[in-house]
């Protein structure tokens, strides 16, 4: 009896501690970027440089609830974008790679 007890065990204890380095490795730091994404969406201000997900930098101009308006380049021009589509908060100045 105790050799099948033992043997459960064995198999237990490593499967426990795989998840436990796949949660801190993996999860844990995914969803802290995710907070610190959301917070800096929500702190945006009109006057603010961003950088959307596509790669177009711009000025905001104006901040609705689940969206903001930007002004791009000399000419003006002015585009809207869902708040979610903001990659950065200032010019992005060089490529990150993942």
């Amino acid at each position: 009896m105790g050799e099948g007890t033992n043997g459960i065990f064995g198999m237990i204890v490593p499967m426990v501690l795989l998840l436990a380095i796949f949660y801190f490795m993996l999860i844990r730091p995914e969803n802290k970027k995710k907070k610190e994404m959301a917070k800096m969406r929500s702190e945006l201000a009109v006057g603010d440089e961003i950088t959307t997900i596509g790669g177009i930098i711009g000025t905001i101009c104006a901040v609705k609830e689940e969206s903001i308006v930007i002004e791009t380049g000399a000419d003006r021009v002015r585009m809207e974008f869902a708040k979610w589509a903001i990659s950065t908060k200032g010019a992005q100045t060089t490529e990150t790679t993942k």
